[in-house]
């Protein structure tokens, strides 16, 4: 079995709200402590699927050997979903950012594990969040402490496991409740006793 389009789509929408995104870090404990009020957690994350960043260019001062702050260049990060940490009673981002990877449709294991790389390659710079409308007034400056989560399907090939477990990163693995899949395989279970009366009532 292989890893569907839909069943990558029905994870990117479920992690993309609250609800979703809080029921993924209660599959992995450590990141869910991470949350700043367990008692107000909805307004404690704040959800960016395939999100943007604004990444700091530097450029070498005229007349001088150090370097000055040129434009902010627009990146999208190769992650799934970004859940930020944010401290419900101040409104503020706190130091904390967890980075979603869900296994891609075809995607073998060093192009997931490449993924995370190149977002680390992205956050070592200085950047900025471009924020939802709704969290504009929060502020989005770069974190201290960046995670990352990956998510894999009972589909996934085995060695994505083994080779995140090898590399020291945590997953979890989620199956999807695809109804399409499902209508498919009645479908095609009925066709034969539909078939098969047809030749009854032929004879």
């Amino acid at each position: 079995m292989t890893v569907e389009q839909s069943q990558y789509e029905e994870l990117l929408a479920q992690y993309s709200d609250h609800f979703g995104a809080i029921a993924l870090l209660q599959q992995f404990r450590p990141y869910l402590e991470l949350i700043p009020s367990m008692r107000r957690p909805q307004e404690s994350i704040i959800t960016i699927p395939l999100p943007l960043i604004r990444i700091r260019h530097y450029a070498a001062s005229a007349g001088a050997n150090h370097l000055a702050s040129d434009a902010k260049a627009l990146v999208q990060l190769p992650c799934d979903v970004a859940i930020l940490m944010c401290d419900p009673e101040w409104k503020v981002k706190t130091g904390v950012e967890i980075f979603v990877f869900i296994h891609r449709p075809q995607e073998d294991f060093s192009e997931l594990l490449n993924r995370w790389r190149q977002t680390q390659t992205c956050l070592d710079k200085g950047y900025e969040w471009l924020m939802p409308a709704r969290y504009r007034h929060v502020i989005s400056e770069s974190a201290d402490e960046t995670y990352p989560l990956f998510v894999i399907f009972p589909e996934t090939p085995e060695r994505i496991a083994r080779g995140l477990r090898g590399a020291g990163l945590p997953f979890v693995t989620q199956a999807v409740f695809d109804p399409e899949a499902d209508t498919k395989s009645e479908i095609e279970a009925i066709e034969p006793k539909i078939s098969a009366m047809d030749d009854l009532t032929d004879s």
